[in-house]
């Protein structure tokens, strides 16, 4: 049938309940969530509406949803609101353990309080992680369709799991958290036309941060096309690169998904390069400064497996300046159990959870009047998300390095 979404007549074919969700017969909450769902599919050209397993939600951080976000999150749970399917969290602004530490301003404080016990009241699992396939791998089911909001999450689901998602907003996927539903895009079909473009991989030996050099180059190559093929490579990286690669991607444009490999790289006409000279054109961009006064790693955060690699590349070192470690909360115990944690904050590391480098009041440039954190005029990292977001969010400059090299120029 067809139904009306602002005005407009909207071609998305909906069942007899859902009809009737979006009539107001299962309350306020849940109308809203089908009209935020009916709008995004008609933008995509969706048909209608298919089933999800799990929610993995962003809109998280007081710094990117600020007071009209709370307000509206505490409305939603005072209403009654409940998700539907599992949902997961991304990062919020601030380790609750060591908020105290950093000075940060009691309006962001009470803000981000209030929009982590709205989630809460929902039913949302408090993850606060940007990596949900690396610590829920478990539930990582091939061929099952979800709906991420976090860029990096949904390109890794879609492209190294075999899963299905939209590269959902903050809105559409807490609609599909409560409603248990998601537009029918073109990416959730298995005959899903293929990328349009080829960008092959011609560096030897690369490290995480030119993976991620590469996911942001070929995100901008994909145009507003929603896949890319990436050949070249020689096996699988790494999780720490394949984190980086759709981290990178994620940041650059509107590319969802990726297909690796030469036999099953698709587009029209030669591969488009990615060689030195492409690497160094995207380090000049990100990277605006030769040094940093801080080290900040994990963004995305780094998981058990890369926390252990860092412990045993710190080799009894220490830090010459002031580091940064962003982690998720599902690791701590393991990581204390270990040692992991223990080792990088014998070597000055402060291992921060619940949150990442990218837009928490933790890290801002200085004299910026963000209202505590630390102030810096630039930063040292791997992460080619997290540099983006740095520069562009907070105006913190960026030395790019791998951290092989960091581990080599920054401790001692």
């Amino acid at each position: 049938m067809l139904i009306s979404v602002a005005g407009q007549d909207c071609a998305v074919e909906l069942t007899r309940d859902e009809e009737g969700a979006l009539a107001g017969e299962d309350g306020e909450a849940l109308q809203t969530a089908y009209r935020v769902l009916l709008a995004a599919g008609e933008a995509a050209g969706a048909d209608r509406l298919v089933p999800v397993r799990w929610a993995h939600l962003s809109g998280v951080n007081y710094n990117t949803i600020g007071g009209a976000g709370e307000e509206f999150l505490s409305s939603l749970a005072g209403a009654g609101a409940r998700v539907a399917v599992r949902a997961t969290l991304n990062p919020m602004g601030y380790d609750a353990d060591s908020v105290d530490r950093y000075g940060l301003s009691g309006e962001f404080v009470r803000g981000q309080e209030s929009i982590r016990r709205s989630y809460e009241a929902m039913g949302v699992d408090m993850s606060f992680s940007c990596v949900p396939y690396e610590i829920y791998g478990g539930d990582m089911v091939p061929h099952s369709q979800v709906a991420f909001a976090e860029s990096n999450a949904a390109i890794y689901a879609n492209s190294l799991a075999s899963m299905r998602t939209n590269k959902e907003s903050a809105f559409s996927a807490l609609a599909s958290a409560l409603t248990g539903k998601s537009p029918a895009t073109d990416l959730r079909k298995e005959d899903a036309e293929g990328p349009a473009v080829n960008v092959r991989m011609g560096i030897e030996d690369p490290t995480e941060m030119d993976y991620g050099m590469l996911g942001y180059f070929a995100g901008r190559q994909a145009g507003g096309g929603s896949s890319v093929a990436i050949s070249g490579m020689k096996g699988r990286p790494d999780m720490r690169s394949c984190k980086s690669l759709c981290g990178g991607m994620g940041t650059s444009g509107t590319c969802a998904r990726f297909v690796m490999g030469d036999k099953e790289g698709g587009g029209e006409g030669e591969p488009v390069e990615f060689g030195a000279e492409e690497a160094r054109a995207v380090r000049d961009e990100l990277g605006t400064a030769d040094s940093g006064d801080l080290v900040v790693l994990g963004s995305p955060q780094l998981g058990l497996g890369e926390l252990g690699e860092l412990a045993g590349m710190l080799g009894g070192r220490r830090f010459a300046k002031r580091c940064m470690v962003f982690c998720p909360r599902a690791v701590q115990a393991d990581a204390a159990r270990l040692g992991y944690a223990g080792e990088i904050e014998r070597a000055g590391g402060e291992v921060l959870y619940d949150c990442c480098a990218c837009l928490t009041p933790l890290i801002c440039g200085r004299g910026g009047g963000r209202g505590g954190g630390v102030e810096v005029d630039a930063v040292t990292t791997n992460s080619i998300k997290g540099a983006y977001y740095l520069n562009s969010a907070t105006g913190v400059g960026v030395n790019l390095k791998p951290l092989a090299e960091i581990i080599r120029d920054e401790t001692r």
